[in-house]
């Protein structure tokens, strides 16, 4: 997970507001394994299939972090999809670029493994996402406005959560380290897991060095 800096700088509750009006949901999807986008479960293999058959595809450095500069956590982690031709010309602030499939796959893999929470946000007329972020709870409005202030938009889990096995559990901490719900933590040197908090986003399996941890599908 990359190092943190202090927390200086957030958005003020108002401006949390505004943006989650904007919003109709923000998915958690997990790299690797099966995730919920566009009200399907979909595994990293179709996420590459809809960015094949988008029309377009551009990567930008990530607004939040730009702005509040609370973590050194990579900036180039924001992919938009179907955008219009000139998205780039229009939205000069945060460098986007046109990159390809293999690019974004790329992207979501670094992302993933700086520690970084992946959403996709659907905006209010839309019925699609046409946004995937990077997210870190220090910098970002959606996932830091949820842990930090407990501003929420319509944020869904993955339809997956995460499953420990304690008998391979070594009891390393790692999985605490990567967690950035709060869903984890060492007591007296062993692991607590509380699955209610957690939101399926698999970063604790990608770091757990005795595959201690699977994502299973969420009962309910």
């Amino acid at each position: 997970m990359a190092a943190r800096k202090k927390t200086g700088s957030f958005y003020s509750d108002k401006e949390l507001k505004e943006i989650a009006d904007e919003l109709t949901s923000a998915v958690t999807i997990p790299v690797n394994i099966e995730v919920e986008l566009d009200h399907r479960v979909l595994d990293l293999s179709e996420v590459e299939s809809v960015l094949k058959s988008s029309e377009n595809i551009f990567l930008s450095e990530c607004g939040c972090r730009t702005i509040h500069g609370n973590c050194d956590s990579p900036l180039d982690t924001c992919i938009s999809i179907n955008v219009a031709e000139d998205y780039a010309e229009k939205n000069p602030a945060n460098n986007p670029r046109k990159i390809s499939v293999e690019e974004a796959i790329e992207a979501l893999r670094s992302s993933h493994k700086a520690g970084l929470v992946h959403m996709a946000y659907v905006f209010r007329g839309e019925d699609k996402p046409q946004l995937i972020c990077s997210c870190c709870p220090c910098c970002c409005h959606t996932l830091g406005g949820i842990l930090r202030q407990g501003v929420t938009t319509q944020v869904l889990t993955s339809k997956l959560i995460a499953n420990d096995i304690d008998s391979k559990c070594i009891n390393c901490g790692k999985c605490v380290e990567r967690c950035n719900f709060d869903a984890r933590k060492m007591a007296k040197g062993k692991k607590k897991f509380d699955q209610a908090k957690c939101f399926g986003c698999g970063l604790c399996i990608s770091t757990c060095p005795n595959n201690a941890i699977s994502l299973v599908k969420r009962s309910g």
